[in-house]
Order: C-alpha cells, then structure tokens, then sequence
C-alpha cells in the first residue's frame, strides 16, 4: 500500500473526450461492418440468412475493435486521478 489514502476523483474531460471519440469510431466501424458484410453478401452470391450472419460476424468484429479502442484510449486519457 502507497499510504496515500485519498480518493480517487472521476477527471470528466477524459471522459468526455474518449466518449466523443468513441461515438465517432463506432458510426464507422459499426457502418463499414454492416456495408461490408451486405457487399460481400452480393459479391458472394450468398443467401440472405448468409448475408445476415456474416453482418453479424463483422459487427461482433467491430466490437472488440471498439473495446481495444476504448481501453487504449484511457490508458492516454485516464478517467481517474488523485486528489492532492
């Protein structure tokens, strides 16, 4: 234990900040994984039941693209820090 018994304070433009990325991010990952996965669908020549889970298979892709975002960027921007 460090003694330094103060608590931790939520730093609120951080926060803000990955959130507006994070928003920004998503609506293009989440948008590329539903484009890309009705284009290769028809490029595929794949069945509509095919088509979705493949859309599905990318979004869950777009996912874990957006957690390794989000957890890179608090490493850059902490959401906490100590009180003096």
């Amino acid at each position: 234990m460090s003694g330094n018994n103060k608590p931790n304070t939520i730093h609120w433009p951080s926060i803000l900040t990955v959130i507006s990325a994070a928003i920004l991010i998503g609506a293009e990952v989440f948008g590329a994984a539903f484009a890309g996965g009705w284009a290769f669908g028809i490029l595929l020549g794949l069945s509509d039941n095919a088509t979705y889970i493949l859309q599905a298979v990318l979004m869950c892709l777009g996912v874990v693209v957006m957690t390794i975002f989000i957890r890179n960027a608090q490493r850059i921007e902490p959401f906490w820090s100590r009180k003096r």
